[in-house]
């Protein structure tokens, strides 16, 4: 739908649903024997004047012999709030005109609907304008859905009558048009992709950086934990040729289980402590003719095992089987660590994935009621391998804020874009400060902060122009903040303001806690 700017939008139609097209008189019920003309006269449809044309900017500069025309074709239709005007995928039977109400534009998204804005402009225009491309072979259906929000007076012109007033009155403007359709609309798709594969780059480094601690530490541990079996197996080998009787072996056992339960519970030891028992355990050991003492030690000490375990293991076997007594506990403790290093990375990963999943909202219906912070959260874990160690992340959250119904996914882009920023302009050092917080009754603020340099006020009105950029070439599309800005302006009716000194630079976000009702797919969901 367009009202004059430029706008996004485009035409749709199922326009049996729920429509008024005909304007009917009042009358009680027929007389028997009326007569036909008399009913036809009741079901006329509704036209427009030629001088009621020309008040819709669309048509104010045609001539009268033009008008007629499109008086004589056109008819105003109706439409009661909550009523598809047209369904997108359906053909593209007419062109529609705003008379008055209010119409809501959407698309398909992932399974869902996306409402992309509405409009009570009178004259604005929906459906099928680019009819005049008919004879291009271009697929003439509508790209979207337009839905009645408020009961909808609409002038409908069928789509045929629409693309050849345009071809015939205006050639050179059709041949523009044109143009612009398999061109630019071909620049613009081809900025968008970039745009996004940029986006998907930079959210694939950042989680492929974060899965690769995780990942390393789990093929490190399941490694080590196949050599520790091998010895353990080894180990019991050594403990079988021992010939130990039954009630030492079941007192290894007993005090190996012991040991397993106890280091759930272990305390965490200073580096001090640590060191100081690990040498006190590896005397004992070397006194009583464990070789690998120094080895053994740190073993036992991690997982709080202390002198008065190593004196009762003692009690039960004598010196020269100590040291085989003693292989088995400490290659199942070894054995358990390893376990607890692998459970830890994989919910590590399992959480990685869960935070990415909801930073794209994967699987999500694009309205919804969410707390604000976890696309915050999401985005900060994402961007962590831009943040480096020498980014301080200081957050500032009030949890007492309400949910917000909005589009999460599209957030995420905001707070990515600005966070992004706030990274180059530390140039890898500094403090990025993430705030949250109301404003006013029914809003809700979020302000992304950093120490950089500052935005020089010569340039500060120009940030959210599109394409304005003070990066270096190849190191940004001037994009980032026009987006954001039309987020967060355009789709969720907020502000985005921005506040600027040397050493503290501040991107400051209000949305509003409610959205306008969207569809009813949406709200579903």
């Amino acid at each position: 739908m367009h009202s004059g700017t430029r706008r996004g939008g485009g035409g749709f139609a199922d326009r049996r649903s729920g429509v008024r097209n005909l304007r009917r008189t009042e009358a009680g019920p027929e007389r028997p024997g009326a007569k036909r003309q008399e009913r036809k006269e009741m079901t006329e449809p509704e036209r427009l004047a030629p001088d009621e044309l020309r008040t819709l900017f669309l048509f104010e500069r045609l001539t009268a012999e033009q008008l007629e025309w499109l008086a004589a074709r056109g008819r105003v239709v109706e439409y009661p709030a909550g009523a598809t005007i047209h369904a997108e995928g359906a053909p593209a039977s007419c062109f529609l005109v705003l008379l008055s109400g209010t119409i809501a534009m959407s698309a398909r998204v992932q399974g869902g609907e996306l409402e992309l804005f509405r409009t009570d402009y009178y004259g604005a225009y929906t459906g099928a304008f680019n009819a005049y491309l008919a004879d291009q072979g271009v697929p003439q259906v509508y790209p979207g859905t337009a839905r009645a929000v408020t009961d909808c007076r609409l002038f409908e012109l069928p789509a045929t009558d629409f693309g050849r007033a345009v071809r015939e009155w205006f050639p050179m403007a059709a041949h523009l048009l044109e143009g612009f359709t398999t061109q630019g609309q071909a620049a613009s798709d081809t900025v968008a992709r970039h745009e996004r594969l940029v986006a998907l780059g930079s959210v694939t480094a950042g989680l492929t950086h974060e899965l690769n601690n995780p990942v390393a530490a789990v093929m490190r541990a399941s490694a080590r934990l196949r050599e520790m079996l091998a010895e353990m197996r080894d180990k019991i080998g050594m403990i079988i040729r021992s010939q130990l009787p039954a009630n030492q072996l079941e007192a290894i056992a007993e005090l190996t289980g012991r040991a397993l339960e106890h280091r759930r519970e272990a305390p965490n030891l200073s580096p001090l402590e640590a060191s100081d028992r690990e040498g006190e355990l590896a005397d004992w050991l070397e006194d009583h003719g464990v070789s690998g003492a120094w080895d053994i030690a740190p073993t036992l000490v991690a997982a709080g095992v202390d002198l008065a375990w190593v004196e009762k293991l003692a009690e039960v076997l004598s010196p020269p089987h100590l040291e085989a007594g003693l292989s088995y506990p400490v290659r199942a403790l070894e054995s358990d660590s390893l376990l607890d290093e692998i459970t830890d990375a994989a919910g590590r990963i399992s959480t990685l994935l869960a935070t990415a999943k909801q930073y794209t909202q994967m699987d999500r219906a694009p309205l919804q009621s969410f707390d604000i912070h976890e696309g915050l959260e999401a985005t900060l874990t994402m961007m962590g391998h831009k943040l480096g160690d020498e980014i301080v992340v200081v957050r500032e959250y009030d949890h007492s804020i309400p949910r917000i119904s909005a589009y999460p996914g599209e957030l995420n882009q905001v707070w990515t874009n600005l966070i992004d920023n706030a990274i180059d302009a530390m140039e890898g050092r500094g403090t990025l400060t993430v705030r949250t917080g109301p404003e006013n009754d029914d809003q809700l603020k979020v302000e992304i902060g950093d120490t950089g340099p500052g935005i020089p006020d010569e340039i500060r009105s120009r940030v959210f122009e599109p394409f304005f950029t003070t990066k270096e070439v190849g190191h940004g599309t001037g994009l980032g903040l026009d987006i954001a800005w039309r987020i967060v302006v355009g789709r969720h009716s907020g502000v985005i303001r921005l506040e600027s000194v040397p050493g503290d630079t501040r991107f400051q976000v209000v949305l509003p806690v409610r959205q306008p009702d969207s569809q009813s797919d949406s709200q579903s969901d």
